[in-house]
């Protein structure tokens, strides 16, 4: 059975940092695109950002570029996000997902196959 294990969450003031860390327990699936997702109480989970299998190519939603930054190394995992310059509303449940094919690189949570149980990321004003 696959797991997807995400880990680094917590609390911090409002611009602070917190750096999450994903890893998948599938030799063969850690090399596949990866993406983060969040999802704040009372709204849709959405899209953080994603990154190819090899590292080289990265995407970011609007909301988040510039101060978050998705990274792995050797195409494998760990794949971590390191979260700067946090706000309120950036408090969340951030998961960690797999993509369904190695090379698919996607903004849509229905293009990733396994998902972790999401770890809390809570910043306070």
């Amino acid at each position: 059975q696959v797991q997807v294990i995400e880990s680094g969450g917590g609390s911090v003031q409002a611009g602070g940092s917190l750096r999450l860390s994903c890893v998948v327990s599938s030799g063969t699936l850690s090399t596949y695109a990866m993406g983060w997702f969040r999802q704040a109480p009372g709204k849709e989970r959405e899209f953080v950002a994603f990154i190819s299998g090899s590292g080289g190519r990265t995407s970011y939603a609007d909301s988040v570029k510039g101060r978050f930054t998705i990274s792995r190394d050797n195409a494998k995992t760990p794949v971590t996000l390191q979260m700067n310059s946090l706000k309120a509303e950036d408090t969340a449940v951030y998961y960690c997902a797999v993509s369904r094919f190695a090379t698919t690189m996607s903004r849509h949570e229905n293009d990733y196959r396994y998902w972790g149980r999401g770890t809390q990321v809570t910043v306070s004003s």
